[in-house]
């Protein structure tokens, strides 16, 4: 499978996503992207201990990933490439969770193999708002 292909079987099946390094600051990649994610329908989960118990995108920010009930498809990775491995560490624990996602700048190999040998799909280095438009989703 091509990378455009996975991307696009991942962008098209996904529903729930939990973006770990979200920010309230409206000039923040995170807070835009996740913004243009809930805009296009999915469920956005802010993750952010920072801002843990406040109202974003019209779910409550989550301290940690483990924190969030019900499941997520995606988690998307706003956090420098040597801090991603716990975040995906604490992933892999949590039901349904099919991709990991590391957005423009993220790149962690020995991360990116602990998910695809637990099955999981793994993008790293691009942002879903601009793959959508680009793969016209």
């Amino acid at each position: 499978m091509s990378e455009d292909d996975l991307i696009r079987e991942v962008l098209t099946t996904t529903r729930t996503i939990a973006v770990v390094g979200w920010s309230p600051k409206p000039d923040r990649p995170s807070n835009g992207v996740a913004r243009y994610l809930a805009a296009r329908g999915y469920r956005v989960i802010p993750v952010n201990p920072g801002f843990a118990g406040h109202e974003a995108l019209g779910e409550i920010v989550r301290a940690r990933l483990s924190d969030i009930e019900g499941g997520v498809d995606m988690v998307d990775i706003f956090r420098r490439s040597e801090e991603v491995g716990p975040v995906v560490d604490e992933a892999l624990g949590l039901a349904g969770v099919r991709t990991i996602w590391m957005q423009l700048g993220v790149v962690n190999e020995p991360a990116a193999e602990a998910a695809r040998a637990k099955g999981l799909a793994v993008v790293m280095n691009r942002c879903p708002a601009i793959e959508i438009p680009r793969l016209g989703i």
